[in-house]
């Protein structure tokens, strides 16, 4: 198995479980995931799906790892010294999911005001692989011009917006199409969803 190394954002937009179900498909596959959350994600966390955080670390373990045998390592917004943060470090690539609009502009104006927008600054000086996926509507012009001004710096914008074509039955039906499609972005191999023609 090729293991790969991937950073993982998730920021205070609505559809949290997007961010924790891309790290445990990433860690079911035995890659190595550096993962950040904004304060907003954690209120998301318990705003969306219950989740009560005195030990955070201890609630990742126990909610992410499980018996995957991929790696998880969690970063605080500050802790500069998380290897991502510098270009020297060999990773494959970044997504932020869900993407905030707030989080979004940072990284399209360079902020560099945490460690997740400092780790999306590099992945776009190195020209690795950055996927944003917001979750925000309506999108008003800002937020358009934005993503257009990402876009052109190649980074791939994949709004959270679930197909139908595949009849989904459930939740998680919808939940793992856009999942999907987002490691589809990563290319990362996944078989969360029927594919069209399929």
């Amino acid at each position: 198995m090729n293991r790969q190394k991937w950073v993982v954002g998730i920021t205070g937009a609505s559809g949290a479980i997007y961010g924790i179900r891309v790290v445990t498909e990433l860690l079911r596959a035995g890659h190595i995931v550096h993962l950040m959350i904004t304060e907003a994600g954690w209120q998301v966390f318990h705003d969306e799906l219950d989740w009560h955080a005195d030990d955070r670390e201890g609630l990742l373990r126990e909610k992410l790892q499980q018996d995957f045998p991929g790696e998880l390592y969690y970063w605080g917004l500050r802790d500069f010294n998380c290897p991502a943060a510098s270009g020297s470090y060999r990773c494959d690539g970044m997504i932020v999911v869900p993407c905030s609009m707030g989080t979004l502009s940072g990284i399209a104006h360079g902020a560099s005001g945490n460690l997740l927008e400092r780790v999306a600054d590099v992945m776009i000086k190195e020209g690795r692989r950055l996927v944003l996926v917001p979750r925000e509507t309506p999108l008003n012009a800002i937020h358009l011009e934005n993503m257009l001004k990402l876009s052109r710096l190649g980074v791939r914008i994949l709004p959270a917006m679930p197909g139908y074509y595949q009849k989904p039955q459930t939740m998680d039906d919808l939940i793992n199409f856009v999942v999907g499609k987002a490691l589809d972005a990563l290319e990362v191999p996944h078989s969360l969803f029927r594919r069209w023609g399929e």
